[in-house]
């Protein structure tokens, strides 16, 4: 099926920042097309995984106490560096105060944070059903207000001439047309899911990886607009990514598969030893630390072990933890060496120096004497029955992207930019994100961007 009519943009993707950036062009008077890889029902790329959006707000009926744009930036900052982008982090995050009421607008609800999501409350907006009912809602804003959508159907290729786009080149299955739109929205991820691409980077280490998100991120129009002279931000080698289950599937394990026991328990590598601080932070600000951290490791595998104290600390995924009666056993079922794990939780526990146990902030219960520590939460591990957690990284999306200014648009590898070639969403993200994570930040960057993409697209 071809594009039907006239059209003045179009928008690459299908999840919250194509669709943000699709429903801004046409509220602005655009004609609209937007493309999508996958069919119908896998629409919504990683966004159908997400849960929740990080913004700066007053108190509301929904989420308590205030976050302000200072707090949000310094936290930000905690966790990405000083290699982003301040300016656009900081328009981002002042963006954020608006973003809910847009959403609300175009028929996003909320429900508060939900059980086991400890620390986000009042820092993250949760979206009523989840990712999946996200990408319904504006898709079928997009479809009542006039925007026009083709499933199964990819970008080849960009016609460039200088700083501009003159043609895109789409297909959809052995078939392939070009069309001629007045500008052209690239949201539609980054390079996640080539495993080839992660291999340059990462070596052969990236064949043991699971890909939490979406198999259609394989970065082909991120590729096509480096070809074709823009500017690449962020970091080869950088990724969101976080501990998953290492029993899910090789591709779109979304948010059932990701495990957040890690700072109520003891991390070891297959040879049974600690490697890094379980309790560095709270979760919000480290769970994306943990992917990365695995993927070090030996056959980039780890095991997340704790007892029943905590077992109701956080939530449940699709895969029971292995259980046993004791140490030794639980280190057998994970294929671990009984003796060395036994050891390490002894050394664990002899390191424990007292305090008041407190999950709800960093309550400063820690290990001394001992490499790595655990600066947080940290209770013996002594009350069967015992569990463990398999771990792998779960990759959610890369770090390396198309570098834009403050109207979305993307800049050339030399001065200037393309006049008429915008980008939101993961493709753009390593302008502000170089390592670690916030909580329900990539959403608030692909609703941000995805607007500003869309208004600026539409006044080409």
């Amino acid at each position: 099926m071809k594009a039907s009519g006239p059209l003045d943009v179009l928008v690459v993707g299908a999840g919250n920042a194509a669709l943000s950036a699709a429903i801004a062009a046409r509220r602005r008077g655009a004609a609209v097309l937007l493309i999508e890889r996958a069919s119908r029902d896998w629409r919504g790329g990683n966004s159908k995984y997400t849960r929740n959006l990080r913004c700066a707000h007053d108190p509301d009926g929904v989420m308590p106490g205030a976050y302000g744009e200072e707090e949000f930036f310094d936290d930000l900052m905690q966790v990405t560096g000083p290699e982003t982008d301040r300016d656009l982090a900081r328009l981002c995050i002042a963006g954020s105060r608006e973003a809910p009421a847009w959403m609300e607008e175009n028929g996003i609800r909320w429900q508060p944070a939900m059980r086991g999501t400890l620390h986000l409350g009042r820092t993250n907006r949760f979206f009523l059903g989840g990712g999946k009912a996200l990408v319904n809602t504006l898709s079928a804003t997009a479809e009542r207000i006039g925007v026009e959508i083709l499933y199964e159907t990819g970008l080849v290729d960009l016609a460039i001439a200088g700083d501009r786009c003159e043609a895109v080149t789409l297909a959809s299955g052995d078939r392939e047309w070009a069309v001629e739109p007045r500008a052209v929205v690239l949201a539609c991820g980054g390079f996640e899911a080539n495993i080839g691409w992660l291999e340059e980077h990462w070596g052969a280490a990236a064949r043991n990886y699971a890909i939490r998100g979406s198999r259609e991120n394989d970065g082909l129009p991120l590729r096509r607009m480096l070809e074709h002279g823009a500017m690449a931000r962020g970091n080869p080698k950088g990724f969101h990514a976080i501990a998953v289950d290492a029993r899910g599937p090789k591709f779109e394990g979304g948010i059932v598969t990701r495990v957040d026991s890690v700072p109520f328990s003891v991390m070891v590598n297959e040879e049974a030893e600690r490697f890094y601080d379980e309790g560095e932070d709270l979760w919000p600000k480290r769970y994306a630390t943990w992917g990365r951290l695995i993927a070090e490791q030996p056959s980039q595998r780890a095991w997340s072990i704790f007892d029943r104290q905590v077992v109701d600390r956080f939530m449940s995924t699709v895969f029971e933890p292995f259980e046993a009666a004791s140490i030794e056993e639980l280190a057998v079922r994970c294929s671990l060496d009984p003796a060395q794990l036994g050891a390490t939780v002894a050394a664990y526990n002899a390191s424990l120096d007292g305090g008041t146990y407190d999950p709800s902030r960093l309550d400063g219960v820690a290990t001394a004497g001992i490499a790595p520590p655990k600066s947080n939460w940290a209770l013996p591990i002594e009350q069967p029955p015992f569990y463990a957690y398999p771990l792998c990284p779960g990759i959610t999306f890369t770090y390396l992207g198309l570098g834009v200014d403050a109207d979305a648009r993307v800049r050339l590898a030399g001065e200037g930019t393309f006049q008429n070639v915008f980008a939101a969403g993961e493709i753009m993200a390593g302008n502000i994100l170089r390592r670690g994570y916030l909580a329900g930040f990539g959403m608030t960057i692909g609703t941000v961007f995805g607007r500003i993409a869309g208004e600026r697209s539409a006044d080409v």
